[in-house]
């Protein structure tokens, strides 16, 4: 299998913990994107709402694809972590989420969790896409 690992330089490093913001699987052709958080380069949460750190992790994860040579319209699979109840999080994150995916419709999956990656993340955000074919 022939590879590429995408860790965009103004993200946080997970290098240290043994991950990429995404790779790359050139024989299919698609980019698996690691979960997405609203985390600075420090790995700092830099909103406190629930709807920040969905755009934020939204922003992190175009960027993320934008490196990987794709973008949001190509993404073919999301899977949303949210701490606690999912259906008491909907309110705030059904519009940001429409705001960015409009009429792209991917599959999408929602799970609320006990916990995630740092006490003050509300969110987080993972997407599988395919790379755009480039025309002949």
């Amino acid at each position: 299998m022939s590879t590429i690992l995408i860790n965009p330089a103004h993200l946080y490093d997970g290098a240290a913990v043994g991950m990429s913001q995404a790779k790359v699987d050139l024989n299919t052709r698609l980019v698996y994107v690691s979960g997405q958080v609203d985390w600075d380069i420090h790995s700092q949460v830099r909103h406190t709402s629930l709807e920040g750190q969905t755009e934020g992790a939204l922003e992190h994860l175009s960027s993320v694809l934008q490196a990987a040579g794709t973008a949001l319209e190509n993404v073919l699979q999301v899977r949303i972590y949210v701490r606690g109840e999912l259906a008491d999080s909907m309110e705030q994150i059904v519009p940001v989420f429409a705001r960015h995916f409009g009429t792209i419709r991917p599959a999408l999956t929602g799970v609320g969790v006990a916990s995630l990656a740092s006490r003050d993340t509300l969110i987080e955000i993972e997407a599988v896409a395919q790379l755009p074919v480039l025309p002949a």
